[in-house]
């Protein structure tokens, strides 16, 4: 299979020294793109900003704003048979950048945001044969929020885990995932996130 797979942050500038961002270190997407590539498929990795190594044989496209990650997945989308959309993409963006760095003094205590585009909105109106994998990060209502996204953002799957949780989610090397699709819901225990990516990566095998 060609399987695109998005990972990591995206960062927002404010100006040229501050940002917004989130807590992803890119762990979950990364593992992905290596269960991927060393069952043998063709990988290629859009990355946010991270501290991590690309895995081997896997090409890899490093973004930094949702703005550059859409850009990113459009360009690659029509070559894959797969889309896993493991990314934290910012919802909202700063209306303004400053071109040099904003003075404690002159900055307003109040930020102006707008809403970033959805990515996975935006390849959904695209889609023909490929298979959209989404993840739904959440600390309440983890179904019932996965299955309103599964429905709204038209996905095939949908990937729910609890980020509340001290031992899943962001910043630790393993995660409780339950995969939702229209018909099916299938809760994995907790496991290492390769093992995670290594359950995804069989799922899209099996379509």
């Amino acid at each position: 299979m060609k399987i695109l797979v998005t990972a990591g942050p995206t960062r927002e500038a404010i100006d040229p020294v501050r940002f917004l961002s989130n807590r992803s270190t890119g762990k979950m997407g990364y593992a992905i793109a290596e269960s991927s590539a060393e069952r043998g498929h063709d990988v290629r990795l859009i990355s946010g900003p991270v501290a991590l190594t690309c895995p081997a044989g896997v090409m890899v496209t490093n973004v930094i704003s949702a703005a550059e990650m859409l850009d990113a997945v459009l360009d690659a989308f029509e070559w894959c048979d797969a889309l896993v959309m493991s990314a934290a993409v910012a919802d909202w963006r700063p209306v303004s950048v400053a071109t040099e760095k904003l003075k404690k003094s002159d900055m307003s205590a109040t930020l102006e945001l707008e809403r970033t585009q959805d990515i996975l909105e935006s390849v959904v109106l695209l889609k023909q044969h490929q298979i959209v994998v989404g993840f739904a990060a959440e600390t309440q209502n983890l179904l019932q929020e996965a299955r309103r996204k599964l429905k709204s953002k038209g996905l095939d799957l949908i990937v729910a885990n609890d980020v509340s949780r001290r031992d899943a989610g962001f910043e630790v090397d393993t995660n409780a995932v339950t995969l939702v699709t229209a018909a099916t819901i299938s809760a994995l225990p907790l496991m290492s996130k390769r093992d995670v990516a290594d359950n995804l990566v069989q799922w899209l095998e099996c379509r």
